[in-house]
C-alpha cells in the first residue's frame, strides 16, 4: 500500500504507550526510537551492543520523552528460552505491550546462490525471521493486554518480488510477508492486536552501503525522513488497518 510520507503526527501521539524496538542502536531503530519517544512512549531499546543502546537511551533523555528500557539481545545467539525470559521481564516491568516494532536485520552477501555460504544464510535466516517470529510468539500475551496494539515487520522491495544474488535476505523477507499475512489472519476479530509489514525504501544505512557502495548517500532518504509511516503504523490512526503491505517512500524511478 502506499506511504503515509504526509502524515502529521500529533505530539502526544503515543503518549502512555510501551513500544519495543528492535535493532534499536542505529540507522532506522535508533529514528524510530527517537520519534516514538518523542511523541509520548515509553520505548524498550534491544539491540547486540550496549554501548549504541545506551547513547539512545542518552539521546530519549534529553528529548525529555518518558524514561526508556534497553534490553541487550543477539537474535544471532537467542534461544526459545531466552524470549521467554524476556516476555517475564517486560511482564513485570511493564504487565503491557502496546508496539512492536521489529527493525533489525542481517544483509548476508550479496552473491550467486551457487556461491552462498550455507552458515552464512542460517544466520541471516535467523536474524531477519526465525527470531523475530518466536520473539512475537513470546510477546504476544503481553500484546493482547494493549487496547490497541501495533506490530511491524520491516520487508524489503527483494521480499515482494525476487531479485537475483539477494539469496538469504530475499528469501527472508519473502517469508516474513507469508507469516505476517497468516498470524494477522489468525488474530483478525480475535485481539486488539494488528500486524503489517513496512519496506523503508532506499535509506542511508549502513545496510544500504553494504549493498549498493557504488550509490551516492546524498540521493537516498535519511532515517528520519521516513518516520511518518513508522507513526502512523505504530498509532491509533492506523487501527483496524492489520495484514496490509506498506511503504515508507515512494518508489524510485
Amino acid at each position: 500500500m502506499s506511504c503515509k510520507i504526509d502524515y502529521q503526527a500529533l505530539p502526544h501521539l503515543l503518549e502512555n504507550r510501551v513500544v519495543l524496538v528492535t535493532g534499536a542502536g542505529d540507522g532506522i531503530g535508533r529514528a524510530a526510537a527517537l520519534q516514538y519517544a518523542q511523541h509520548g512512549a515509553t520505548v524498550i531499546l534491544l539491540g547486540r551492543t550496549i554501548e549504541k543502546l545506551e547513547r539512545v537511551y542518552d539521546e530519549i533523555e534529553a528529548l525529555g520523552g518518558p524514561q526508556p528500557a534497553i534490553f541487550p539481545l543477539n537474535f544471532e545467539g537467542a534461544t526459545l528460552s531466552d524470549f521467554d525470559d524476556m516476555a517475564k521481564t517486560l511482564d513485570k516491568e511493564f504487565g503491557r505491550l502496546d508496539g512492536l516494532l521489529h527493525n533489525a536485520g542481517l544483509l548476508g552477501r550479496i552473491t550467486p546462490f551457487e556461491q552462498y555460504d550455507a552458515e552464512l544464510w542460517e544466520q541471516v535466516m535467523q536474524v531477519n525471521i526465525n527470531g523475530p517470529v518466536w520473539m512475537t510468539q513470546a510477546l504476544l500475551p503481553l500484546l493482547k493486554q494493549s487496547d490497541d496494539a501495533s506490530i511491524i515487520f520491516t520487508s524489503s522491495s527483494v521480499g515482494r518480488k525476487g531479485r537475483a544474488y539477494w539469496g538469504a535476505y530475499s528469501v527472508s523477507k519473502f517469508a516474513t510477508e507469508g507469516f505476517v499475512e497468516v498470524l494477522a489472519d489468525e488474530l483478525e476479530h480475535q485481539t486488539n492486536i494488528r500486524v503489517n509489514t513496512l519496506n523503508p525504501g532506499a535509506t542511508r544505512t549502513q545496510m544500504r552501503r553494504s549493498a549498493y557502495p557504488g550509490e551516492d548517500p546524498a540521493t537516498l532518504r535519511t532515517p528520519n525522513d521516513i518516520m511518518p509511516t513508522y507513526l502512523w503504523l505504530m498509532g491509533p490512526d492506523s487501527t483496524g488497518v492489520s495484514g496490509q503491505k506498506f511503504d515508507a517512500q515512494p518508489a524510485r524511478v
